[in-house]
């Protein structure tokens, strides 16, 4: 069923992209997967009032309740193979955009590898990517955001906050959307297919929190403890462990309280 709370932004309209949206759908990703075989162009932003089963990293439950923000956008070979992983970083990069524009210079916003949003530690947002190969040998990606606008739940191991608990100048959805859309669509401009992630990794490390400070990473039971020292020209988090050697981390959950780890 269709459901028309929100809009594109002008921006995203010139670059051509489109939008659909529901008033429930078990999970906007879910959607945006099916339509990969159904041979959409791409370019599509599916967004959802509520989902039923929503999902995040590492097949987590994300909490889905109306009021919050849950879309996906599919992209249909966007780079080549070998690019489409800095996809996160572009998006990230647009998220936290979108964010500050809505909450405003107070609290701060910051990005936390590979691409949550926190504000003061607590978790404001995620991203989840998916990706399907096609029949003539390309690809097509889906990026999934989630955003705790009005609520955010309080069943998590790590804490968690909302647009409106931070005391955001806008907690709509909608609003945010559509500033989501254009700066998305800027940022893949700017990436320019993989061409120009040095950019993108700037752009990133310009707005990061947890440069410099004390971080643990937990990899496949394993935990890893040392400093954070920013991102490489792959987008790979760089560790300094005891005795000063740096670790190139492909993939880990990581808390900047090794308590949390």
């Amino acid at each position: 069923m269709m459901d028309y709370f929100c809009a594109l932004g002008p921006e995203a309209v010139q670059a051509g992209f489109r939008l659909e949206t529901f008033s429930s759908l078990s999970s906007t990703n879910d959607e945006a997967m099916s339509r990969i075989a159904r041979g959409d162009p791409g370019r599509l932003w599916i967004v959802a009032a509520a989902q039923t089963k929503g999902r995040g990293r590492m097949g987590r439950v994300w909490t889905s309740p109306p009021g919050n923000l849950y879309a996906s956008l599919l992209l249909v070979d966007p780079a080549p193979p070998d690019r489409l992983a800095e996809i996160g970083f572009v998006a990230g990069v647009a998220l936290i955009d979108s964010l500050r524009a809505l909450a405003g210079p107070k609290p701060a916003i910051t990005l936390k590898w590979p691409n949550d949003a926190l504000c003061d530690g607590a978790k404001l947002s995620g991203l989840l990517l998916e990706g399907a190969s096609l029949r003539d040998g390309l690809f097509a990606c889906v990026v999934g955001v989630g955003v705790n606008c009005l609520s955010s739940p309080d069943d998590t191991p790590y804490p968690t906050a909302s647009l409106r608990s931070i005391g955001a100048k806008s907690c709509d959805r909608g609003l945010l959307f559509a500033t989501l859309s254009d700066r998305f669509a800027h940022w893949l401009a700017v990436w320019a297919r993989g061409g120009n992630f040095p950019a993108i990794r700037a752009a990133w490390l310009d707005r990061a929190g947890g440069l410099g400070e004390k971080a643990a990473v937990t990899r496949n039971g394993e935990r890893l403890e040392g400093f954070f020292r920013g991102i490489d020209a792959r987008g790979r988090m760089l560790l300094e462990r005891t005795g000063g050697a740096v670790e190139a981390i492909d993939a880990g959950d990581v808390a900047f309280d090794p308590r949390r780890a």
